[in-house]
């Protein structure tokens, strides 16, 4: 299945305990969408994070987002993994 990189930019009042939560929240309704959230990062200082997500396709990545959550990804970039 493809590995994605979705990119959220300028989330207003990102903070630590935000991006956990929304992560959570992925994980409880991925499985509807056969997609698996694997990781996150997030920059409280730039509003910016950037979710690592294995999924059939970007409209089925970017379906869990707008579910759980609705902070649906600014971009979603299909990347391969390097050794």
């Amino acid at each position: 299945m493809p590995m994605y990189m979705d990119i959220h930019r300028d989330v207003e009042g990102l903070t630590a305990e935000a991006a956990a939560s929304a992560h959570r929240q992925d994980l409880e309704t991925q499985a509807k969408h056969g997609v698996q959230y694997h990781r996150y990062w997030y920059n409280e200082d730039s509003g910016q994070v950037f979710c690592l997500v294995e999924a059939p396709s970007k409209e089925a990545a970017a379906a869990v987002h707008r579910e759980a959550h609705g902070l649906v990804a600014d971009e979603i970039v299909e990347v391969n993994e390097g050794s």
